[in-house]
């Protein structure tokens, strides 16, 4: 007859350790997730120092309220599916720069379009959801913005527009558009 007592004590001891094992897990997942927004992972490819440039002559790095928007606030959903999926297609970028497809400054604007038109997509899917972390038009105060600013926004707000449709180049510059191929 096996002893049922020494079984269970093994049971349990494999359970606990699968226990502690998951738990350090989760933390070491949440710890490369959290490392990976930061601001020096992001601008840590030679090919983003392009980006990061742009980026320190916008409003989302310098403004007179000091608040900062950094290249997570504005690319990472905070929802965990949208998030890890959005990791997962970011990986794409390490890939190209690994691999010198985009790894000079000439390269990168080569394909800057192609990557552009792709987060633009990304946001009018998702009607600007990382924009709107910030700026939501029920928060807006459309008495204190210029005229222009104003009757725009109240309009785009009507027709169910998403902030990309019109603030496409508001970080970085725009890039040329390719010219189509000539037909033969």
């Amino acid at each position: 007859m096996p002893d049922t007592k020494a079984s269970s004590r093994r049971y349990m001891l494999v359970f606990v350790a699968l226990f502690v094992a998951g738990i350090g897990f989760a933390g070491l997942f949440n710890f490369t997730l959290s490392a990976t927004n930061e601001m020096e992972f992001c601008v840590s490819c030679h090919t983003m120092q392009t980006n990061y440039l742009e980026y320190q002559e916008s409003m989302h790095f310098k403004n007179q309220s000091g608040v900062q928007a950094t290249c997570a606030d504005c690319h990472v959903p905070k929802p965990f599916l949208p998030k890890i999926a959005t990791k997962i297609i970011a990986a794409k970028d390490v890939y190209h720069e690994i691999m010198g497809t985009i790894d000079t400054p000439e390269k990168f604007e080569a394909r800057r379009w192609h990557m552009a038109s792709n987060v633009w997509k990304k946001m009018e899917r998702t009607d600007s959801r990382e924009c709107r972390r910030c700026h939501d038009y029920q928060n807006m105060d459309l008495s204190e913005q210029g005229r222009s600013a104003r009757s725009r926004h109240s309009r785009a707000e009507d027709k169910g527009q998403t902030c990309i449709d019109c603030h496409k180049a508001v970080v970085h510059k725009m890039p040329r558009e390719p010219e189509e191929p000539e037909e033969e």
